[in-house]
Parts: structure tokens; C-alpha cells; sequence
């Protein structure tokens, strides 16, 4: 049955990240309507799931999704699959009008982290969510080019290998040239390197996150406060995250420059942040930062979606 006043949403993929969005809009969201969990698995745990919650299942792919009676209705598909099936998929559903929120490094449309652009391509028939390291990672790029010209900015994805299912390992040369492009297009930084570290520790360790930025020398405590308040704009969306420490600074000075890959020998002030995901546990623990982080950037973009360009369309 329809719920009144809700747009009709899908999620293409039934693993770690797919299942954890379904259980987000089934349980937080006030404006969407889970109306099709599609995998490829018929034994997966994220299929099986969704038909315990009552949700419309295909194991049949994109194909089985638009042969679903109610896909006519569905205005928003969320891709949690792998950067090299979202091409197709973003294809079919651009062929059927619907909008299409991206997980993966397939970065197709722009990139969206809604801390920092999310009103500026509400227009997009593609949105993409970059990755997990860079919803975590970028917004504190951005803190600091918001008061200072940052020269080079390198990030460090640290998650627990329980909770990197079979497509976030197969997206691992994708994560890190999506995440490193978008460290410049949002970040502001002149030139971006992304790293990702599958750690094997047992107990799993929360999702951590290290940035480091060179820029032009500035006032640290200007840094510091455009800092907190971007980590406060995150954390209205996903309240686990959270700075491990104080932000540190390190000047370097013609005496002693610091060496960037690519760029040579630069001078500036060095700014280290250091950063802790702890996820809802929606799904998997809540060590799963990176699940987290992801699924409730696209929720976020979802939810906004619906009160704006979508409102006045549910079904």
C-alpha cells in the first residue's frame, strides 16, 4: 500500500551498503517509500531481508527492477552496486525519467557531499556520492580552503574489512581516483591524493579518518573554528562523526619546505585532522562507520530531493 504524501524510492544492490540504506528509509525517513530491493543474489541476506520487512524484491537486476508492477512509480533508484554496473543501470533509468542518487565511484553526475553543495545540484538527473573516505574526509578540505588557499590535500580511509563487502573491494582503484578528483572539485585544494586501508584487526576498529592539508599560512584559530563547524554540519546527518583530537598545525618556512608528491617543494602551513566514524548500526556494527557515512549522505540527498524538486509527485 502507498503511503500517503511519500515519493516511491529502489535500491539496485542487496549487500552491506544497500541493505543498510533500506533499513534508514524504513525506519528514519519521513518523506520516502522503499518500493523495490533489486539484487542479483536470489540467496543474499539483503534480499532476504527486504522481504521480511515487506519490501518488493527482484533478484533479477536492473532488468527484473522495470519489469516490477510498480516501477512506473518509483522516482528515485539509489545504485549501491560497483562503479562498472552503474553505467548501464544510470543508462536504463535515465531512459525511464528516474532519478538516480549513485554510491559508487562511477561519478557519472557530480559529485555531491550534502555538507557542502547539495542545494547547488538539486538539478542533477545523476547525483554522486563520491565515497565513503571522501563524505568523510572532503568536508574538512573544505573547512580549511574556506580560510585559506590550500595547496595539496591527502586523505587516509582507514575502515574495518568486515564491513567492505564485495563491491567496495571491487572499487578500490575507482575509490581512490574518484575521491582524489573530488578533494580538488570540492575540496578546493590545488592538487588531492585519496587512500583507503582495508584493516584485518580483530574487534573490527571504527571507521578512521586522517587529512592532511598544506596552505597558505593563516590564522589557526580561524582554521580551527571553520573546522568545528563543518564537523557540526556533518554530524546533523550522521551523528557518529566526531574529531578524535584537536586539529594540529605545522608551519613550514624556506628553511624547511615540505616535499608534495608533484608538486615539489612547498612552503605553508600544514593542518592535520584527525576523525572518527562511528556508524548507527542500522546494519552491521558500529564500526561500519563507512556504511553510515555513505547511506546517510544519499538518504540526505533523498530526503531533500523530495521536499523540493519532488514535492507535489508522490504517488
Amino acid at each position: 500500500m502507498t503511503q500517503a504524501g511519500k515519493i516511491k524510492v529502489g535500491i539496485i544492490g542487496s549487500g552491506n551498503i544497500g541493505t543498510d540504506l533500506m533499513i534508514k528509509v524504513l525506519r528514519q525517513s519521513k518523506g520516502l517509500e522503499m518500493a523495490a530491493m533489486v539484487g542479483i543474489d536470489p540467496q543474499s541476506d539483503g534480499l532476504a531481508r527486504a522481504q521480511r520487512m515487506g519490501v518488493p524484491t527482484t533478484a533479477e537486476g536492473i532488468d527484473g527492477l522495470v519489469a516490477m508492477p510498480g516501477f512506473s512509480d518509483i522516482r528515485i533508484v539509489f545504485d549501491a552496486t560497483s562503479a562498472g554496473a552503474h553505467e548501464r543501470h544510470n543508462a536504463v533509468l535515465q531512459e525511464h525519467g528516474v532519478q538516480v542518487i549513485d554510491l559508487t565511484p562511477a561519478a557519472i553526475g557530480p559529485y555531491v557531499i550534502p555538507s557542502i553543495n547539495l542545494d547547488e545540484k538539486l538539478d542533477a538527473t545523476n547525483i554522486n556520492m563520491v565515497t565513503c573516505g571522501g563524505q568523510a574526509t572532503i568536508p574538512m578540505v573544505k573547512a580549511v580552503s574556506d580560510v585559506a588557499k590550500v595547496h595539496y590535500a591527502e586523505i587516509v580511509a582507514s575502515i574495518s574489512s568486515r564491513s567492505a563487502g564485495p563491491g567496495t573491494r571491487a572499487n578500490i582503484d575507482e575509490f581512490t581516483e574518484t575521491t582524489s578528483k573530488a578533494i580538488q572539485v570540492l575540496g578546493g585544494a590545488t592538487r588531492g591524493k585519496a587512500i583507503i586501508i582495508l584493516n584485518p584487526a580483530e574487534p573490527p576498529l571504527i571507521m578512521r579518518d586522517t587529512i592532511f592539508t598544506l596552505s597558505e599560512p593563516a590564522d589557526q584559530d580561524a582554521i580551527r573554528d571553520s573546522v568545528q563547524a563543518m564537523v557540526q554540519k556533518v554530524q546533523s546527518y550522521v551523528p557518529g562523526y566526531r574529531l578524535k583530537q584537536e586539529v594540529q598545525f605545522d608551519l613550514y618556512d624556506e628553511s624547511r619546505p615540505l616535499n608534495v608528491p608533484g608538486l615539489g617543494k612547498l612552503t605553508g602551513l600544514k593542518t592535520s585532522i584527525f576523525l572518527e566514524v562511528e556508524g548507527a548500526a542500522h546494519y552491521l556494527p558500529a564500526y561500519a562507520g563507512n556504511l553510515d557515512i555513505m547511506t546517510s549522505a544519499a538518504l540526505a540527498c533523498a530526503e531533500r530531493l523530495a521536499e523540493t524538486r519532488m514535492s507535489g509527485m508522490a504517488v
